[in-house]
């Protein structure tokens, strides 16, 4: 919970930052137009119910070292297959644009998720809210 309170987020609305309705917090900081767009997408879903962009606390540990999700996303129950998903968004689908580590974490973290979740939690790689979507709708 800790990781969640922790007040040295800091952004500028209109800069980095943006105001949200389904944010865990009310304004949400970002790391890139990639990540606006995706946690804009969000907020007009009417199937998503809450998300959160996750901070550096938060981090699964692996054997190549750390890794940090960018989300978590519940969904409405009953409107989609899965109601947890923790996502990476990433520009691009090509792993070959990922850097071999970043790409050994990532595959780290779905295995942990598949691990201690029993397909309850759903983790992986999309693009856009579209690909998420249609990813959670299998």
């Amino acid at each position: 919970m800790k990781v969640f309170t922790d007040s040295t987020i800091k952004g500028r609305l209109g800069v980095n930052a943006i105001k949200t309705k389904k944010h865990l917090y009310d304004y949400l900081v970002f790391d890139s137009t990639n990540e606006r767009n995706f946690a804009v997408e969000l907020d007009m879903s009417t199937d998503v119910a809450l998300y959160a962009k996750l901070p550096n606390g938060f981090y699964i540990s692996t054997p190549v070292g750390n890794y940090n999700p960018d989300w978590a996303i519940a969904f409405y129950k009953g409107k989609v297959k899965h109601i947890y998903f923790a996502a990476e968004t990433k520009g691009s689908m090509s792993s070959m644009q990922l850097r071999s580590i970043e790409e050994s974490k990532i595959h780290c973290a779905r295995e942990d998720f598949k691990a201690i979740s029993s397909d309850s939690v759903v983790f992986d790689v999309v693009d856009s809210y579209q690909s998420l979507f249609d990813m959670v709708m299998r």
